[in-house]
């Protein structure tokens, strides 16, 4: 029989899976502060909210691994990708934050191509916290999932290395690269936190499957 979460365990699943829809949400903001930043502030408020509602879930799945004596996978691997998974959304409300803050105007394509990287990525990761019901069942379409976040995060290590030279060779005010070059940091950051999260998926996947 596969591995499978239990119905008194099951309430670990769909924190997970909640914690990965909001991973989701945030990225979609996060895009559309990209290409609408006439409504930077109503997208401030946004992903402030999604930011508690993700914190929130930490603290319920933190809580609950306190409280039950079987868990559906070890402990540690649980609360690891609870912690990773709130990064990614911490640290996309940072760069959301910063884009107001820094009042960066109109975004290059290569900026808006790493927003898009990490929305990829969200969606690879929502999908494949969705299989950790029956990790024995769903291992290769897990697996498949943490390869392609990989693959996306090679894709933005390159096409970071491409902008920042860009940014150095053809901007000409230092003001302007000062907050240019933290974006794309933070923004090849998440990506480097999403290929995190493939690592400990991975990681269940050799436990359990």
């Amino acid at each position: 029989m596969g591995f499978r979460l239990k119905p008194k365990e099951e309430k670990f699943f769909q924190l997970l899976s909640e914690q990965a829809k909001l991973v989701q949400k945030s990225a979609d903001i996060l895009s559309l502060a990209m290409h609408e930043q006439d409504k930077i502030v109503e997208l401030m408020g946004l992903i402030d909210s999604v930011e508690k509602e993700a914190d929130n879930i930490v603290d319920k799945v933190t809580a609950k691994l306190q409280k039950t004596f079987i868990t559906p996978f070890d402990r540690e691997d649980i609360f690891t990708l609870t912690q990773k998974l709130d990064d990614v959304v911490d640290s996309i409300k940072g760069i959301i934050e910063r884009m107001h803050l820094y009042n960066v105007g109109t975004t290059t394509t290569g900026v808006q191509g790493l927003t898009e990287l990490v929305v990829k990525s969200a969606k690879q990761i929502e999908k494949a916290v969705s299989y950790l019901d029956d990790v024995k069942k769903s291992h290769l379409k897990l697996e498949a999932r943490c390869s392609r976040l990989m693959e996306l995060e090679a894709e933005g290590d390159r096409l970071y290395r491409e902008e920042m030279g860009k940014l150095f060779r053809d901007c000409k005010d230092p003001i302007e690269i000062i907050k240019w070059k933290e974006i794309l940091t933070n923004l090849e950051d998440v990506l480097d936190l999403s290929e995190d999260i493939a690592d400990s998926l991975k990681k269940v996947v050799l436990k359990y499957a």
